[in-house]
């Protein structure tokens, strides 16, 4: 199991690859809408059925912490909560500042690809 991400600028290029995805048997379970805005990710993963990075994804301690940061380090803290390194977080984080959507999927079955 892997985690994975794709990056969109569309939001219902979103909604249609997240459908995609559920289809190929993805669990809603272990899909995630980040975007730069809490309103717009909340507004995505609506529509599509996915799920938002949450107090429980990411551990007490890091929730607490989150309240006191700025975005960028609260976004940075998420994607490495959910398996990504420092520098693959970093690297995200700077994809949202360009307004992107990124779609990621935990615990992704061998094989798949997005």
């Amino acid at each position: 199991m892997s985690v994975l991400y794709k990056e969109f600028t569309n939001d219902e290029e979103v909604v249609t690859a997240i459908q995609s995805m559920k289809a190929k048997g993805i669990e809603d379970k272990h899909i995630y809408v980040i975007t730069h805005d809490d309103d717009r990710t909340d507004r995505v993963a609506d529509n599509a059925d996915a799920n938002t990075v949450t107090a429980s994804d990411v551990g007490l301690g890091t929730a607490a912490k989150n309240l006191f940061r700025k975005k960028g380090d609260e976004l940075r803290a998420q994607f490495e909560q959910l398996g990504f390194s420092s520098t693959e977080a970093d690297q995200l984080e700077k994809k949202l500042d360009q307004g992107k959507v990124i779609v990621v999927v935990k615990d992704a079955p061998a094989g798949f690809t997005l």
